[in-house]
């Protein structure tokens, strides 16, 4: 199950890239994180009943609420205009929590490309941290760029192959893992990153 709100993961990303380029409105994107959003709260509650008590089992449900509760949150805003924010010094909790999963994967499951994907869900959230929690909408276009890469990079593609059966981890695959992620967000940052648009109002997050 937690294989399956991985490719929606992708799939709430991309829009949210989106949203935050300015290419659709908070109110068309609400659906999408009301409907992720609710089933990366559902999905984990089960796993963690069904776990019934063993903690690898546990620790790897345990982080998809971090997205569940963010994207529920976007799609609320989006519909009431709330601040945004709240979802911001909220992300960067989430941000230090990836982090934290980001060591776990790695020292516990020994999972070490996940270890690599927290680190750039951590990247991103710290992204929305700034944008909307501190209000540094220059990095809006940036951010917006970077959530589109992560929606593929470490939501949709790496999905599809667990649910085929296809995806094996790796040293080699964790450093390409690694070494592309950098220099595609260092690519990003030399080309939006360093002009930013004055029109980024920094609507919402992934």
């Amino acid at each position: 199950m937690g294989n399956v709100g991985l490719l929606y993961v992708g799939a709430v990303l991309f829009v949210n890239g989106l949203l935050l380029l300015g290419v659709v409105d908070g109110r068309a994107a609400a659906p999408i994180n009301l409907f992720v959003g609710a089933l990366q709260v559902v999905t984990p509650t089960y796993l963690i009943i069904a776990a019934d008590g063993d903690a690898r089992s546990i620790s790897l449900a345990a982080g998809l609420y971090l997205f569940g509760f963010t994207y529920l949150w976007v799609g609320v805003n989006a519909m009431t205009g709330w601040p945004q924010t709240g979802l911001g010094w909220f992300s960067l909790f989430v941000a230090l929590c990836a982090a934290g999963f980001a060591v776990h994967s790695v020292a516990a499951l020994g999972d070490r490309t996940f270890g690599v994907i927290w680190l750039f869900w951590s990247f991103l959230w710290l992204l929305f941290f700034l944008v909307l929690g501190l209000g540094i909408d220059r990095l809006a276009r940036f951010t917006g760029w970077v959530t589109l890469v992560e929606a593929f990079g470490t939501g949709a593609v790496p999905g599809f192959l667990l649910i085929t059966g296809v995806w094996t981890d790796s040293t080699a695959l964790a450093a390409a893992y690694l070494g592309v992620g950098a220099l595609l967000f260092g690519g990003l940052w030399f080309a939006v990153g360093r002009h930013p648009t004055a029109s980024s109002s920094a609507p919402h997050p992934a």
